[in-house]
């Protein structure tokens, strides 16, 4: 088959390379068309029953993150320049296209009792920017008498205020958002410039816009390190520009195939997918190493360019078929988490991974057959004598010193077994960011002055049309709301129940104390002045209230305490809510973003777990198919196994959490390490039976060959995963570091350990065990057909 195939390539060489260049010009159309995603990634999947209550909340009241809030806090804001520039910075942004309401102190309404229409007017506190320091003070006081706007606008001791900015859900989702956002912090700079205050933003569509740009400038910084570092490291194994530029250009049609890939699937970049075009650089370079050092070999044999492009493709071309379909498995497990993201992700980095190969398989033979053969200084990499050394040094060793490599092994895991114990599971929303990062210490002021910024939801439904707003209804959610004032990860509770404490509050004529709701028959006469207002001024209660008055919510702002805090609250507050709500009566759901991200956490962590089991199970079958033993599946399974437990004892020493960013680490990293064990084995498989089934003389042979290679990749793939630890999200900067410390320590593993393996089994492994027909049959050296006169035209 593969000598077929080197043939039927040399052969038809033009052909190809149209067919590859009509393709890349068609994905690279495509890849022209790539979008950024303006949306927090779904998570969990379309029939989980938090995300099916979650999106028949939004349907009843709308998206509950799209408030972004500006806050400051200084004891001299309500002089009269400050306050009236803040007064003109809300007129501002009210203006701005996509902004459905801004509410601030000095945006703020009150209800006054109109007698005569026996109904309640909406009315601004302040009508117009106060013109003297004497009439601002005067309605601050009256402000501040207005308890509805207590520690949700201004804090208790007046020093502390916010903005609140609401965005139109028909924009919020959309590229105007960046935009919106853009526009809005542009006038709030001037104003903090001005007057010297130091103001914080934040709010979903806040966070998530910044994080949107921090994604795009990512991918470009990840793409130009991968290019450089992969393209630096061989020049220094080649020394020769050729071989860099042309493998160079091998990923770059992978990166080009990539982004058209996402975009022929309908996707748009995500924090995930953003990575992909580097991985393809760092994943598909060493295909190039492997198959350009057996060319070079070859040549160096025979001296016959035909031949060595032949041979190359016969002998490297099974190996690095399966070491991609094992790299490719690493991948394409997240297929079955049901993660739109990370099946997105999944999904198109293992098409892209095996494309790269199948384009460095025909292309590095083709592109190599129209360049002079190799000289002498381009092959000299081949004889390095520092990494001839450590190859001699290793074949040693594993002659000679099993069972110190044994007991050291064994050592290295009982102590990682020890830090895998301390690992926690643990997540925050803003936890990828740096703790320096804006977005973090404004989160965390907002955090202290308000008690937080991301929504936490109760959707009531009680079971009958108006039964929202019956008084019973409105005391035990009163009740509950004492309840959640206990904890400090809440903010204040905002729901019908405080519009009707307003409303009882104007009907007393504004007395602070009457902020209560109200008796029986006081509720009656103020539902009358309610449902006398117009159509605009009952807008605020809709956002409580649901067309039918049959459910209601309560908003409330919470802290990013993190996944094991909000499981926490959620358990203890599901007994109070029931001993609240009668059952039979009350159908009481708890949801929000923030009840969101704690759930798609965790399912992502635990489908995740499962996705590492699925990829050994996967890759151990795939070599099954390859070996037909057993004992051969457990040899080269185990030394990609072992770097996965030290790297879960690392992050239990260093404490470094287990979330769905770190788990990420152990499929990919296993799928990527088992192409260390295919290289060798492969190559194991052909020299066996030309080494007279002599293990020793097998494993120094294969050692020799494809150790250099080995040590190559190793060295690109280290470095390549590396360039991620420069990114300002914790989460990927964690993946590059373990990813690239697992794949180091795998393919030390799979040069010491595995050949040990061998070793130790060469008296006690049936020769049948060995050399038992595979599915797949290997290029055999001692087959090898006669191309001593083959010569390309």
């Amino acid at each position: 088959m593969w000598a077929s195939l080197a043939q039927f390539t040399l052969r038809h060489r033009r052909a190809i390379l149209f067919s590859f260049l009509l393709l890349t010009i068609f994905m690279g159309y495509f890849a022209s068309q790539v979008k950024i995603t303006y949306e927090f990634a779904k998570l969990l999947p379309d029939d989980d029953s938090a995300y099916i209550d979650y999106k028949n909340f939004k349907t009843k009241f709308g998206e509950d993150g799209a408030v972004m809030v500006i806050g400051l806090q200084d004891k001299n804001f309500y002089t009269l320049n400050k306050f009236n520039d803040w007064y003109d910075l809300g007129l501002a942004i009210k203006k701005i296209d996509g902004i459905k309401e801004v509410v601030s102190v000095a945006r703020i309404y009150e209800l006054k009792k109109n007698d005569s229409l026996g109904k309640f007017d909406f009315v601004p506190v302040f009508k117009q920017k106060p013109v003297t320091q004497i009439e601002l003070d005067s309605l601050k006081n009256h402000a501040f008498d207005l308890r509805f706007y207590d520690d949700f606008i201004f804090s208790k001791d007046s020093s502390a205020t916010l903005m609140a900015i609401t965005f139109d859900n028909n924009k919020l989702n959309t590229k105007n958002r960046l935009a919106m956002v853009d526009t809005i912090k542009n006038y709030a700079d001037i104003y903090a410039a001005k007057h010297n205050l130091n103001l914080h933003y934040s709010g979903l569509p806040y966070i998530r816009t910044v994080i949107a740009r921090k994604i795009a400038g990512e991918m470009v910084m990840f793409l130009g390190l991968a290019f450089l570092i992969t393209a630096l490291i061989l020049m220094v194994f080649f020394r020769s520009a050729t071989p860099v530029l042309f493998s160079v250009l091998i990923v770059v049609i992978g990166v080009i195939w990539s982004f058209g890939t996402i975009v022929l699937f309908g996707y748009k970049i995500t924090v995930l997918s953003g990575l992909i075009p580097p991985l393809i650089i760092v994943i598909g370079i060493p295909n190039c190493i492997l198959l350009l050092n057996k060319y070079h070999i070859e040549y160096g044999k025979y001296g016959n360019q035909a031949r060595a492009l032949t041979r190359m493709v016969e002998k490297i071309g099974v190996s690095t078929f399966f070491a991609n379909v094992t790299t490719s498995i690493g991948f394409a497990v997240f297929c079955f988490t049901n993660s739109k993201m990370l099946v997105e992700f999944g999904l198109v980095t293992a098409i892209n991974v095996m494309g790269t190969y199948i384009t460095s398989l025909l292309l590095i033979p083709i592109i190599f057959s129209y360049l002079a053969p190799p000289s002498l200084s381009q092959t000299k990499h081949i004889d390095n004598k520092f990494i001839t050394n450590i190859l001699l040094k290793i074949d040693y060793w594993v002659h000679n010193y099993r069972p110190r490599i044994y007991v050291t092994v064994a050592i290295i895991l009982l102590v990682s077994v020890f830090g895998i114990i301390k690992i926690k599971t643990i997540g925050f929303v803003v936890d990828d960011l740096p703790k320096k990062d804006a977005i973090y210490t404004d989160m965390r002021f907002f955090e202290r002055i308000f008690h937080g910024v991301l929504p936490f939801e109760v959707d009531i439904d009680t079971h009958k049309p108006n039964g929202a707003l019956a008084l019973p209804t409105l005391y035990k959610i009163n009740k509950l709301q004492k309840e959640l004032r206990n904890y400090v990860e809440f903010s204040k509770p905002i729901s019908s129940v405080e519009a009707v404490k307003f409303a009882n509050q104007a009907y007393n004529d504004g007395n602070k104390k009457y902020y209560m709701l109200p008796g029986a028959s006081d509720m009656s006469s103020i539902a009358g002045y309610v449902k006398g207002a117009n159509q605009n001024q009952q807008g605020a209660l809709k956002s409580f209230v649901d067309s039918t008055k049959q459910h209601t919510r309560i908003s409330i702002q919470m802290a990013d305490v993190g996944s094991v805090r909000i499981k926490a609250l959620l358990k203890e507050l599901r007994p109070k809510v029931d001993s609240i709500f009668d059952k039979k009566d009350y159908t009481v759901t708890i949801t929000g973003n923030s009840v969101m991200f704690l759930k798609g956490n965790d399912y992502l962590i635990k489908n995740l777990q499962e996705s590492v089991l699925f990829a050994i199970i996967l890759i151990a079958l795939v070599m099954f198919s390859l070996f037909a033993s057993l004992r051969m599946v457990i040899i080269s399974i185990v030394p990609s196994i072992i770097p996965l437990c030290i790297t879960a004892g690392l992050m239990g020493f260093f404490h470094i959490p287990l979330k769905a960013s770190t788990i990420l680490v152990f499929s990919i990293a296993f799928g990527i390490a088992s192409d260390g064990n295919m290289y060798f084995l492969t190559k194991y498989k052909q020299e066996y039976k030309s080494n007279h089934y002599s293990i020793s003389k097998t494993v120094s042979k294969t050692l020799a060959e494809t150790g250099v290679s080995m040590i190559y990749t190793a060295i690109i793939l280290f470095c390549g995963f590396g360039i991620f630890t420069f990114s300002s999200f914790g989460g990927t900067a964690a993946l590059g570091v373990l990813i690239s410390l697992t794949l180091i320590v795998s393919y030390c593993s799979n040069l010491i350990l595995l050949p040990s393996f061998l070793l130790t089994l060469e008296h006690r492994m049936e020769v049948k065990a060995v050399i038992r027909e595979p599915l797949f049959e290997l290029f055999d050296e001692e087959e090898d057909i006669d191309l001593d006169d083959l010569k390309l035209k």
